[in-house]
């Protein structure tokens, strides 16, 4: 995580204040839960919200640790120096260190997934604008990089528009996946904390209590949680990787924005680079990065041990922050991506109609040619196209076998463009419904 590639939205949940203020909400709840069920006085309960005002020291906590060597009792302990050491000896009551920190974690989670979610409704509005402005705007689709048959930019948008949308029902599934609290004690058996403490706490922090837990949340929630954070940042490069495909000079379909002032290289003056859509290419491997680690914390020795704990401190904020950095980033990309249809049609038309060869074929087939001799007739001409530049409507005209099967009008009328984009309504009215 580092500052050219965060938003403070996302960065401020991680602070280390933010941290400290969900820890205090944390054992603050569980006190008036504890005394509520008559296990610590109400005015000890009381007294620890007299501290809702107070900023945490971090500074401070800093210090107390280096001699703890323990983070809660660290904050343990600058909290007793806010409310007094004799209002605060009923804080913790009950509770382990992880019951404090995995809640703590799943809020932070929680709260980094409405962000995305947020992202990715800025991202969704736009593939849905561009796909609707191109809906009709004829371009070459592409197999192995070469060219297959006509499709439009509008169903490249709305393409990535759904495998966007399903993203973000990922996301909201891994949000409530990750939407659990635990205050069970040492071993998850509350034999220390009644299962109450749990629920109100829960119920404060906006989460659920966990199902069962042992001193630790399970992890393969989080797993799930990072895994749905890799999926969509592939998702987003896929998109990122097409819009580098058509800047390409020999292709030059779209571009990235280029600003006034912008400058594309420190050697070459002319050079306009996809410079953004590179980034978040590289952007997506950070966070895929997490995805492995995420996987591997779900297995820890008996109730619990600590080789989780360093790598969630790194790949937590990491993740969050880096996909809404780049969800934001691409969501810019989008909206102001450059289209030259004129070049569109030129790219499709470079090798003279060639991509209407399947038109070619089926018809062939269907007037009684063996699919055999269908294919061969049509690759022999393709290939005049391909090795000699040849006019392919042309050369079908001239070959005799091709047309005792057709008439030139039967020809003529396999080169119909709107052949190919008949069915666009129908894809859309699928992608975005009837509207």
């Amino acid at each position: 995580m580092i500052p050219r590639y965060a938003r403070p939205e996302m960065t401020d949940i991680w602070e280390p204040a933010t941290k400290f203020r969900i820890w205090y909400e944390i054992e603050a709840h569980a006190c008036d839960a504890q005394a509520e069920l008559g296990v610590i006085p109400k005015e000890n309960a009381e007294a620890v919200w007299t501290a809702k005002d107070a900023v945490f020291d971090v500074a401070r906590i800093d210090e107390i640790e280096a001699v703890t060597k323990h983070d809660v009792i660290a904050f343990l302990t600058h909290l007793a120096e806010h409310v007094g050491a004799d209002q605060a000896r009923f804080v913790h009551q009950g509770m382990t260190s992880s019951d404090v920190l995995d809640t703590c974690l799943n809020v932070q989670l929680m709260r980094a997934a409405d962000l995305l979610i947020a992202d990715m409704d800025k991202l969704l509005a736009a593939l849905k604008r561009r796909a609707l402005e191109h809906k009709d705007t004829v371009r070459i689709g592409r197999s192995h990089g070469i060219h297959a048959e006509p499709t439009t930019m509008g169903l490249t948008f709305a393409r990535f528009y759904a495998e966007m949308e399903r993203g973000r029902r990922r996301l909201l599934a891994a949000r409530e996946e990750i939407a659990t609290g635990a205050i069970s004690g040492a071993v998850g058996t509350f034999a220390n904390i009644d299962p109450a403490v749990e629920e109100h706490v829960c119920r404060q922090m906006g989460l659920k209590p966990e199902t069962i837990s042992t001193q630790v949340i399970p992890r393969d929630r989080h797993a799930m949680f990072f895994a749905t954070l890799g999926v969509i940042a592939s998702s987003m490069e896929n998109i990122a990787i097409e819009i580098r495909h058509m800047q390409r000079t020999e292709v030059l379909e779209a571009e990235e924005f280029f600003s006034k002032g912008q400058k594309g290289s420190s050697a070459m003056p002319h050079k306009r680079n996809p410079v953004l859509t590179e980034n978040l290419t590289g952007l997506a491997r950070l966070v895929r990065m997490t995805v492995v680690p995420a996987m591997e914390n779900v297995a820890l020795w008996h109730e619990r041990d600590i080789s989780h704990s360093s790598v969630e401190r790194g790949i937590a904020p990491d993740a969050t922050v880096t996909l809404d950095f780049a969800l934001n980033r691409l969501a810019g990309v989008i909206d102001k991506l450059v289209i030259y249809p004129e070049n569109m049609l030129a790219n499709m038309n470079k090798f003279k109609g060639l991509v209407m060869s399947q038109r070619v074929l089926l018809a062939l087939t269907q007037a009684g040619v063996s699919r055999e001799d269908a294919y061969r007739l049509v690759q022999r001409n393709a290939m005049k196209v391909w090795e000699q530049g040849k006019d392919f409507k042309e050369e079908l005209l001239a070959d005799a076998e091709v047309t005792s099967a057709l008439s030139p009008a039967e020809i003529e009328e396999k080169f119909d463009l709107g052949y190919h984009t008949k069915h666009v309504d129908t894809i859309f009215a699928r992608v975005f419904g009837a509207e």
